[in-house]
């Protein structure tokens, strides 16, 4: 059995897969992460791998703890990948963009794939049908959005996500979700269109915590994958276990 944590800006995710089975999830608390770490190693004592992805500092409690339950592998731009990465800055590359690279090249072998990850950032990352990874964009996400609005000027609130009905705000507040929300899911299409342009039979899948969220407006077809990325640390932990 494999365990897979990834650390992102926003929460932290710790998941157990059985070969590609995911058996089990949760988003942990950083603070009692090396007790909750040793817990779910005592629930599934099978597990002899650990991938951990990590864009912030993690406590080395953290790691010390997972190293006595099982081996562990720590992601990052050296770690080796089954695609060909032709990104221009390898080193810079994030270790979640690394990671749904690897669950596209996976889940839709030999075909265009695009990754948009909704989460702290709006992140697209494309994959070819010849399995070379080139690159993509990173935009505000949802939350940022909003925050941007608040803290940026004197007088506008900060609000929590909302749908809208109408295009047309007819209220400050109704007028920040239209720009926002509204806002987003155009500039997702608006992305989407640009990319199916250049690439024949796109297949374009959607992940991250706002994903659900974002999906009920966008026009284009989109295939839904919360645990895109935990897919994807699993793959590259089975990639480089020998």
């Amino acid at each position: 059995m494999n365990l897979v944590l990834d650390a992102g800006n926003t929460s932290i995710k710790v998941a157990v897969f059985e070969k590609k089975q995911l058996v089990f999830q949760e988003i942990a608390d950083e603070k009692g992460l090396p007790k909750r770490l040793k817990e779910i190693c005592d629930v599934y004592p099978k597990i002899k791998w650990a991938m951990v992805a990590s864009v912030r500092n993690l406590e080395p409690k953290t790691l010390a703890v997972l190293a006595v339950f099982c081996k562990v592998l720590q992601l990052s731009s050296k770690t080796k990948t089954p695609f060909k990465n032709s990104y221009a800055t390898p080193s810079t590359l994030g270790v979640d963009r690394i990671a749904l690279a690897t669950a596209a090249f996976y889940h839709n072998p030999k075909a265009n794939t695009l990754v948009l990850d909704a989460g702290t950032c709006l992140t697209y990352d494309m994959v070819n049908d010849y399995g070379e990874y080139l690159g993509g964009a990173i935009s505000p996400g949802l939350n940022m959005r909003y925050r941007a609005l608040s803290e940026q000027t004197a007088k506008l609130p900060y609000l929590e996500k909302s749908s809208v009905l109408d295009l047309i705000g007819n209220s400050t507040e109704t007028s920040i979700h239209s720009g926002v929300y509204i806002g987003m899911c155009a500039e997702i299409d608006g992305v989407i269109e640009q990319y199916k342009s250049r690439f024949r039979d796109l297949t374009v899948i959607l992940t991250g915590g706002d994903a659900e969220f974002l999906s009920k407006r966008l026009k284009n077809p989109i295939f839904a994958n919360p645990n895109f990325l935990l897919e994807g640390l699993n793959y590259l932990l089975e990639y480089n276990k020998y």
